[in-house]
């Protein structure tokens, strides 16, 4: 692992002019681990992580900023730093996380994500009822029905793509139904999504993606309007009310657009890694087929050794995190993908272990924000998981045929797969 200061900052490969760095940052915490986020072909694409929290600080300042953000974070990387990131409301706010809409010049926030107590408890209560236990399994059978078509289709083939011809699509179709969107448009959403989230610093490219969605839900929802009796979430919204008061136009677009952001691609993502460790680990896939009652722990450990986000927070007050003094305006970034190995919290963080009690990672986020989608996502990763071992054979990765992946978004975008057809 490369690390390099404020003198010499690699961007997607190429040194930018030197950047402006606060006066309150000592030079000696400037860096940037140049290949925590590289694409790889381990087994455990996270294991790349394992050396920032060797050898690094527990907080230290990253020059490059982030687009959707507020700019060059600091970079925590201890579970106990970030948990009080994630839970602290005096010290943290989360108004500028993901707000990829600023960049076109939006001003409407995302509800409920960048929103701050008190009000963000309000939208919370308002769609809870929509994400409940309750509400999610109702939803089961056609969660069921949407794996079950997708592997319909290539079950006597022998053969798939698990992250093109699966993981990136039976989450995205329930998701199109939730929501009331028409399945027609499942390309052009995970083109725009891919945009946004995977353009590393393309700021037009980025423009482009969100762009499109917030043009094609501006469009929808005079459709929406016009179904008062629909069920969908997206009905539930356009109709609203809060204490009585029907929604804003800002505070609709800001619960579509969350709620678009967040539904296409983390659960698509997490698949995809998921299919593709089993068929690196035929120890593991085996032992999950002998074992089912390990599938719903072994997909939080999955979770836990996945973690595909980390989450930025704005400073809103003058504190020390491991006695640095961060200041106001300043941001951070919790990096889920290190403080999800903490030796201090988890024991043999880097096993594998399906058994692992009280597994509470950041995968979701934590704190106020904890992610409002989290019954769904962990009822389609079981779904997807339970009924792939269960009706496809013992699978392995294709022969000579490259299965790169990354520690973030990106992911696994193919995992060629094969198995005994009869």
């Amino acid at each position: 692992m490369t690390l390099v200061s404020e003198k010499a900052v690699r961007v997607r490969g190429r040194l930018p002019e030197e950047p402006e760095i606060p006066s309150h940052v000592p030079p000696a915490l400037v860096m940037e681990p140049l290949d925590w986020e590289d694409t790889n072909s381990l087994i455990d694409p996270f294991s790349i992580t394992e050396r920032v929290i060797e050898e690094l600080p527990p907080i230290f300042y990253s020059p490059r900023p982030r687009p959707g953000t507020c700019g060059a974070p600091w970079i925590l990387t201890r579970y106990d730093d970030i948990r009080r990131a994630y839970e602290n409301g005096e010290y943290y706010s989360n108004r500028d996380s993901a707000a990829f809409h600023r960049l076109l010049g939006e001003t409407f926030l995302l509800i409920p994500g960048n929103i701050d107590q008190p009000k963000h408890s309000k939208y919370r209560l308002f769609l809870n009822p929509r994400f409940s236990p309750r509400a999610m399994a109702q939803m089961e059978g056609a969660i069921l029905e949407s794996i079950s078509h997708l592997i319909d289709d290539f079950i006597e083939k022998g053969h798939c793509d698990a992250a093109y011809d699966f993981g990136r699509v039976y989450p995205v179709v329930v998701f199109l139904d939730f929501m009331g969107f028409p399945r027609s448009m499942l390309d052009e959403f995970l083109s725009w999504a891919y945009a946004i989230l995977h353009s590393y610093g393309d700021i037009e490219r980025i423009q482009w993606g969100m762009g499109s969605a917030i043009r094609y839900l501006r469009n929808y929802i005079p459709d929406l309007r016009d179904k008062p009796e629909d069920n969908t979430l997206g009905s539930y919204i356009v109709h609203g009310k809060i204490d009585g008061v029907p929604l804003t136009e800002d505070e609709i677009m800001g619960m579509m657009t969350f709620l678009w952001l967040g539904g296409l691609d983390t659960v698509a993502a997490t698949t995809s890694l998921m299919l593709r460790r089993l068929a690196l680990q035929p120890d593991l896939q085996q032992r999950l087929r002998d074992n089912p009652d390990l599938i719903n722990p072994a997909v939080e450990e999955f979770l836990r050794t996945q973690p595909l986000v980390s989450s930025g927070r704005l400073v809103i007050k003058d504190h020390e995190i491991c006695g640095q003094l961060v200041k106001a305006g300043d941001s951070v970034l919790c990096a889920n993908n290190v403080g999800n190995f903490d030796p201090q919290i988890f024991e043999s963080p880097r096993t594998f272990a399906p058994e692992r009690a009280n597994n509470r990672h950041f995968t979701f986020g934590g704190g106020p924000h904890l992610c409002l989608g989290i019954h769904l996502a962990r009822l389609e990763l079981r779904t997807a998981l339970r009924e792939f071992l269960r009706r496809v054979p013992f699978f392995k990765l294709a022969p000579g045929v490259a299965c790169d992946a990354m520690p973030g978004l990106i992911a696994a975008p193919h995992v060629p797969i094969l198995w005994d057809a009869r």
